[in-house]
């Protein structure tokens, strides 16, 4: 997949300070350390554009890309790390929870998770939010090319315990990237 114009709009720690020029957004949502970044640069053919870090829970803002002048990638802080102070921690729920909940521009959020550690007590809460609030999702899982055969369809079958089919994906071998793709698409330009 070739890549496409993609660039880093702003990052943000509040409110008022999101874009306002009304373009749709993805939201790129989970625990620190899932892939999201990997999973955004994948999807744009951009290697560099959102920051990968080794060290969990870097992402402390919200940060914005806008794709090819039609949408907004919307990575927001990773969840669940606990070498954050607490004060910091409570900062990120409510600035993601007013993302979330008030943002009328957000048409779809990627629920992302590690095939190999499966739900997560707050993926599961961050679910049954979006699902209470009405907002669609799509589940997302990561690292597959860490997995054998029989892991992958462990991981995968574990997940759709939930009554959701997973987008598999590997940002190693760009596996799901179409996939995922297609699902954002259809979700852009319902017909």
């Amino acid at each position: 997949m070739s890549s496409l114009k993609a660039e880093f709009v702003v990052s943000s720690g509040k409110p008022d300070t999101f874009p306002s020029d009304q373009l749709p957004e993805v939201a790129f949502l989970g625990r620190s350390n899932v892939g999201k970044s990997s999973l955004i640069n994948a999807l744009t053919g951009h290697k560099k554009l959102a920051f990968t870090s080794n060290t969990p829970g870097r992402t402390q803002t919200i940060n914005f890309y806008r794709i090819d002048e039609g949408c907004y990638f919307v990575d927001l802080p990773g969840y669940g790390y606990a070498r954050v102070p607490k004060g910091f921690t409570d900062q990120w729920k409510i600035l993601i929870e007013q993302y979330l909940n008030n943002r009328e521009t957000l048409v779809l959020s990627c629920l992302i998770l590690d095939t190999r550690r499966g739900w997560m007590e707050k993926d599961l809460d961050l679910k049954r939010w979006l699902e209470h609030y009405g907002r669609p999702y799509l589940v997302v899982a990561t690292k597959i090319d860490k997995l054998n055969q029989s892991e992958q369809e462990r991981g995968l079958r574990a997940i759709r315990k939930e009554g959701v089919e997973p987008l598999p994906f590997s940002a190693l071998s760009g596996r799901g990237v179409r996939e995922i793709w297609q699902a954002i698409m259809t979700t852009l330009h319902p017909r």
